[in-house]
């Protein structure tokens, strides 16, 4: 633990690092109070309904703001000190984002029938879900819009509060919406929660209230669009395409398993997400800053190796914790009405434990902005993720999900390995040095 410890203090942010602590232990347990509200209160199946209607929500809210979020961030950090820069940055994000999201509200409010026979089973009609969430919205992406100002302004500590009481505020209204509507109110809730924290950036942001007036149409600028472009593009194949897989793969579930099989598998995920959140943000707080500043294939292969000698290991004894004592977990988070969860822990584990491997590396495609190697990789996934699914679905039942989850970031962490086969494996020359 010394060496674990040592290696945080020697080169994660500390400061970011305290508060994104803050922030994601507070998402991990406001996730798990939630969870058990839905076990106690809905079951298994509504598990499965609440899992498309997530997924669907992730994709939709990452396409009204067109994927930019990152870009942005990143943009007004560097121009915020040059008023006309910073004008021309605001308003091309705000403009596009607008006209985005207004287009999409619009169609998911007025195909909210195509949208709801498409997500959920045919007895279901939720339709009016779908236009809560097209009228909720607007709303969320004001919300990003605001809060990608302060995070390029480096206002965390304000962003730190906006999440803690965004956090409170979204647990407080799902449990009482799911004690009082049942699986309509967690329903509701999922659509409404991420938007309601507009309230509350709002109040961060009146400190940034003088930058409305730079926020004008006629400086639209095209260039800053390149500059959103490989943001935005990595953003949308990303948070689109892979919620559209799980629902599809779920949807699999429910028709060639069963319902209930679909809420285990979904509050598998839930579990999974709990434990990697923890583990994603440190290493998105160190390897990205850490992967920017390396120079040559040699300082490449050494970081990746001191960040598996030194991290890994601790990321490994975490995940056996995890699956021995999997049966008190499942009856912590949930109840003893999902047992079965308790089988589909080892693939799921062992999947994520190659992600862990494979995102260390992957994270060099960002930090040296190997965009287009980024993109390719992540549909190929996609793309075996789903085809492994539902294979082995159809030969070993409900497990088989959890196992084409393992094979499918087996499959990617080896073409990973091969981009990147002489920096990590080779012995290097001179002239190798740059990557």
């Amino acid at each position: 633990m010394k060496n674990l410890l040592t290696y945080i203090d020697n080169h994660v942010l500390i400061k970011a690092a305290k508060l994104n602590t803050i922030v994601v232990f507070l998402k991990i347990i406001s996730g798990i109070a939630i969870s058990k509200a839905i076990a106690v209160f809905i079951g298994p199946e509504g598990f499965a309904l609440i899992g498309n209607v997530r997924n669907l929500l992730k994709a939709i809210q990452t396409f009204s703001i067109f994927g930019i979020y990152n870009g942005l961030v990143s943009s007004i950090s560097k121009v915020k000190d040059n008023v006309y820069e910073l004008s021309k940055t605001v308003s091309t994000a705000y403009y596009m984002g607008f006209f985005t999201t207004m287009i999409l509200a619009f169609f998911c409010y007025y195909q909210a029938d195509l949208i709801n026979s498409w997500i959920f089973p045919l007895r279901y009609n939720y339709a009016y879900i779908i236009k809560i969430l097209a009228l909720a919205l607007p709303f969320y992406a004001l919300n990003m819009f605001s809060y990608a100002i302060m995070n390029g302004f480096a206002k965390y500590k304000m962003m730190m509060v906006i999440n803690i009481l965004g956090q409170v505020v979204g647990l407080l209204i799902t449990l009482l919406l799911i004690w009082r509507e049942n699986i309509d109110g967690a329903l509701i809730a999922v659509v409404i929660t991420p938007s309601l924290t507009f309230l509350i950036t709002m109040v961060g942001f009146s400190n940034q209230r003088s930058l409305a007036s730079e926020v004008k149409i006629k400086n639209i600028d095209l260039s800053v669009l390149k500059k959103f472009g490989p943001y935005a593009i990595m953003a949308l194949v990303t948070a689109i395409a892979l919620p559209l897989t799980y629902i599809v793969i779920r949807n699999y579930i429910i028709a060639n398993v069963g319902f209930k099989e679909a809420g285990y598998w979904e509050a598998m995920n839930r579990i999974s997400d709990y434990y990697l959140m923890f583990v994603n943000s440190i290493m998105a707080l160190y390897i990205i800053p850490k992967f920017r500043n390396i120079e040559g294939k040699e300082a490449f292969k050494a970081e990746v190796k001191n960040f598996y000698l030194s991290f890994l290991p601790y990321v490994m004894l975490g995940l056996a914790i995890i699956y021995l004592f999997r049966p008190l977990i499942v009856q912590l988070v949930f109840t003893s009405a999902f047992q079965p969860v308790e089988d589909l822990f080892l693939w799921q584990i062992l999947g994520d434990l190659v992600k862990v491997l494979s995102t260390v590396i992957a994270y060099h495609f960002l930090a040296k902005r190997m965009f287009w190697h980024f993109i390719i990789i992540q549909v190929f996934l996609f793309v075996i993720l789903y085809f492994s699914s539902v294979m082995l679905i159809d030969n070993f039942g409900l497990k088989g999900a959890v196992m084409g989850h393992f094979v499918a970031y087996l499959l990617q962490y080896g073409i990973i390995l091969l981009i990147f086969n002489s920096a990590i494996f080779g012995v290097l020359s001179d002239e190798e040095q740059e990557l």
